[in-house]
């Protein structure tokens, strides 16, 4: 197995619904899975072979946050979501970022790193993939018992890409990234976003979102050798009606 493919089946068994690659996860990233709330539900995901990335409970510029701290490495923090495409309109969040590195960019599969990421998964109806696509899902149930989500919407922070691109992953179509904040500006303060969830999926892939089933965030550094630091605000699912959805991440 070449290492495009590797990567790409660490990144859907991240992504997998119940996907964990490991018994029992490292002490920095077990502390962060048994944390009580916001994070309760919450559960930390090694990609196997890389260097994992620490998240912790933090304050940045006098606000409460999700501390992501990348070292040439990646991981990512996520939970399972059970929301209808029916019910979800918006997604609302904060994030706050130290600083880029130049010669990262989700453009390109041998530098994508993100100093943040908004993972969103979404079920579909899987006799539309793919043949490619169904043989890397069914490996990656057989290793983790799981499906991987139909389609992953992240929204990305990125060094050079302008902000509203569209990027649909080299490894695997069903993985598309929008930029939603591009090069240094803002680097150092924080960052409000909102996004409507339905009308993204639909720029990205062509066809309308299923079930929301999962959310992460993620921070790495793992492609280009580098460091990243970030801080994750409150990240607000919101219906038609502007409620706060269950399942958001409230700090």
């Amino acid at each position: 197995m070449n290492c495009s493919r590797i990567t790409l089946l660490n990144l859907l068994l991240a992504l997998g619904l119940g996907a964990c690659t490991t018994s029992k996860l490292p002490d920095a990233l077990e502390a962060v899975a048994s944390m009580p709330e916001p994070l309760a539900e919450w559960s930390a995901r090694p990609l196997p072979g890389k260097r994992l990335t620490h998240y912790s409970l933090a304050q940045r510029a006098g606000r409460p946050c999700v501390l992501a701290q990348a070292a040439q490495s990646v991981s990512l923090l996520r939970r399972a979501l059970d929301i209808d495409s029916s019910q979800l309109g918006r997604v609302q969040f904060d994030w706050w970022i130290q600083g880029v590195e130049p010669s990262a960019t989700v453009t390109h599969p041998d530098t994508d790193d993100a100093p943040a990421r908004l993972v969103l998964g979404f079920a579909g109806d899987e006799a539309k993939l793919s043949m490619r696509n169904r043989l890397q899902f069914e490996l990656a149930q057989a290793l983790t018992g799981e499906m991987p989500p139909y389609a992953t919407l992240m929204y990305v922070w990125d060094a050079r890409a302008d902000v509203e691109t569209v990027v649909i992953s080299a490894r695997s179509d069903r993985i598309r990234k929008i930029v939603v904040g591009s090069g240094g500006r803002g680097k150092g303060a924080w960052q409000s976003l909102q996004r409507d969830v339905s009308a993204d999926f639909q720029n990205a892939f062509g066809e309308v979102p299923g079930r929301l089933v999962s959310m992460a965030l993620m921070t790495d550094g793992d492609n280009t050798g580098s460091r990243s630091t970030a801080c994750y605000g409150s990240v607000l699912l919101k219906d038609d009606a502007g409620q706060t959805l269950a399942g958001s991440l409230q700090l």
